[in-house]
């Protein structure tokens, strides 16, 4: 593996040039083989998500493994370089919560947040909250027991997402009702509880058995492994119907995407990513070709689906249970849990074209049937599970080396002027500068993989960049600059007077209203301020700015004065 970091900026600016014009070379590795220790992970399955800590390691969890019973599961850490340790076992006592699939991802507050898919006090599965150094809290434990309309979510296998609000949405593919519709639902960091959306058996869209993803827009975007167009047979191993992409709204309004018809997919059970470029990509385990043996695609912000790549079922990979990562060189990077030269799955490349190419063929002895979407840490490395194989024959841990330079990650992606933005890599201790698209922030050094930065004022949607001793370091997501609005004046007037508008965020504004009412004149005179007409038909109340990255309420009042 080569070293997280390079000795100068001026080495950074040259290895930058150089493999402009050169492709990179892929490395696989091993780092650890589970099982090599009484009570170590083992058999990592899907969702299983990787989450980078503050520290600089990865965390995540097994279904299996610990020290308390050999079938309840572990939560884990691991360096970049392979030091794996388990920093929770679970156990089956009355109660407790075991057996967890979800993996985990990484909140504002420093802490993992994950599920179980039983165990709890009611034995439906629950969500937790686990801190670096291994103290859970269990957040919630999903009850079955309760009565119409109470239908609970059951089973959880994906980990909750944070959303901008602060609190967490997640997915369970089964309801207390005895179906598999499944829910999508909302928990505190205290462990308030809402359910916010019930999907019905057999209606479009059922049975989500991947998280959450957050979108640019605010809203959030799932898959469901069921539901939708039910042609005949559709796949191979259900006949419900093939599944659905969908989006929601932080009040749990949803809306379907697409519906999957066997032909460009089936019963996708993998998260999608959305891309750089605002589409968003994914797999289904299912479907494609004449094989069904799943698709790579790409799906716009409106709806309109595009197969990408369908597995043929041998040479390319089979079933793939693992979703997309975008890695910094702008490719997508997954795996697939069976085909490939030897059968136990593959890694793969391929481009937002539909550019693919097989990186790397598992052989069993390095792993078997990966599972676990590949994640890229700041050091530029991929990193993933398979499921068996390895050593031990209970999983490996693996990275792949692509020779991607390190950068630096957002937490969150998002937020207005003047709150505060944690940002994870490396070099922090020699940092000289932080700066938001070009405008320059404060910020405070807390280690050297991790440091936290205001949103300036004038900062505008783009990359964060850190300036450290060994170069500029650039986040590999774009930072959205929500909407905010900390002023107006005058605070009174009627229809036809000018109003200024000061705030942050406002950049492509596309709509203003005074108390409900949309202006049909106004300018964006920079993203901090907007010069607006009041409108005819003016009502007293909140001034609003609307932009792509959400909305902006006022906290005082536009009065109407005749």
């Amino acid at each position: 593996m080569k070293s997280p970091l390079l000795s100068s900026g001026v080495a950074l600016a040259a290895l930058v040039l150089a493999t402009a014009s050169i492709a990179h070379a892929q490395t696989y590795s091993v780092l650890y083989n589970f099982g090599a220790h009484t009570g170590d992970p083992n058999v990592p399955v899907y969702t299983g998500l990787l989450a980078q800590g503050r520290d600089g390691n990865l965390y995540s969890t097994t279904p299996y493994g610990g020290t308390l019973c050999s079938f309840c599961g572990t939560v884990f850490k691991v360096t970049p370089s392979g030091t794996l340790t388990v920093i929770d076992s679970f156990n089956d006592t009355a109660g407790a919560a075991y057996n967890p699939h979800s993996g985990l991802t990484l909140g504002t507050d420093g802490d993992f947040y994950g599920t179980t898919s039983a165990g709890g006090t009611k034995s439906w599965g629950t969500v937790f909250k686990v801190t670096p150094s291994g103290a859970l809290t269990t957040l919630y434990s999903f009850d079955t027991t309760c009565t119409s309309p109470c239908i609970d979510g059951a089973f959880p296998t994906a980990p909750p997402v944070e959303g901008r609000d602060g609190d967490y949405y997640g997915t369970t593919p089964h309801s207390g009702d005895g179906t598999n519709s499944g829910v999508v639902y909302r928990i505190t960091p205290a462990g308030a509880y809402t359910i916010l959306h019930r999907f019905v058996y057999t209606a479009a869209g059922f049975n989500p058995q991947a998280p959450l993803i957050l979108g640019a827009d605010g809203n959030f975007y799932g898959t469901t492994t069921l539901g939708g167009k039910v042609p005949s047979n559709c796949g191979a191993s259900n006949t419900e119907a093939c599944g659905t992409v969908f989006k929601m709204t932080p009040s749990g309004t949803v809306t379907f995407l697409h519906e999957f018809d066997k032909t460009d997919g089936a019963a996708p059970v993998a998260p999608v990513v959305q891309a750089s470029d605002g589409n968003f990509y994914g797999t289904t385990s299912e479907g494609g070709d004449a094989n069904g043996d799943g698709v790579i695609f790409k799906l716009t912000p409106s709806g309109q689906l595009t197969v990408l790549h369908s597995f043929n079922g041998t040479t390319d990979g089979k079933r793939p249970t693992a979703g997309l990562v975008e890695a910094t060189d702008g490719n997508f990077y997954g795996a697939t849990t069976l085909g490939g030269s030897k059968n136990y799955g593959t890694l793969y490349k391929i481009t937002s074209a539909g550019a693919f190419s097989v990186i790397y063929n598992f052989d069993q002895t390095t792993g078997a049937d990966p599972q676990v979407t590949l994640f890229q840490h700041t050091n530029g490395d991929l990193y993933g599970e398979a499921y068996n194989g390895g050593k031990f024959g209970q999983g490996t841990f693996y990275t792949l080396d692509t020779e991607l330079l390190p950068f630096v990650s957002l937490v969150p992606t998002w937020g207005t002027v003047g709150t505060s933005i944690g940002i994870l890599g490396q070099g922090f201790t020699s940092a000289t500068a932080v700066s938001f698209n070009g405008a320059s922030a404060k910020f405070t050094v807390h280690s050297d993989t991790y440091l936290t930065a205001t949103v300036p004022s004038g900062a505008t949607a783009g990359a964060v960049s850190v300036t450290t001793g060994i170069g500029i370091l650039k986040s590999n997501q774009a930072f959205v600059v929500v909407p905010s609005i900390t002023g107006f004046t005058p605070t009174s007037g009627d229809a036809g007077d000018t109003v200024v508008i000061t705030g942050g965020g406002f950049t492509k504004a596309s709509a203003v209203t005074f108390g409900g009412v949309k202006a049909t004149a106004f300018t964006v005179n920079s993203s901090s301020k907007i010069t607006a007409t009041v409108p005819t038909g003016v009502k007293t109340g909140k001034i609003t700015v609307t932009t792509p990255a959400g909305t902006a309420t006022s906290s005082g009042t536009f009065t109407v004065v005749p």
